[in-house]
């Protein structure tokens, strides 16, 4: 299952996100979206959880969950 996770701290690294999540499972991948001209996070990534119920113990534990000092939000991406 693919997650959208949006209000992210600018200085959250793909690796702390992986980090947080593999809590709850196994994370295929995890991409930081990043601005093309300063090469800074936008503020949300995409992770993807092969196993859905992994994926559902995420979003349930980590939406609304204070991370680096912002509220971040977890929820199934639109494909």
């Amino acid at each position: 299952m693919k997650l959208l996770v949006r209000n992210l701290a600018r200085s959250t690294t793909e690796q702390e996100l992986r980090t947080l999540f593999s809590e709850f499972g196994s994370v295929k991948q995890c991409n930081l979206v990043l601005d093309q001209e300063t090469g800074l996070s936008k503020g949300f990534a995409f992770v993807e959880m092969p196993e859905e119920s992994e994926a559902t113990s995420a979003i349930t534990a980590l939406n609304q969950k204070t991370v680096a000092n912002n509220k971040i939000r977890v929820k199934r991406a639109n494909q």
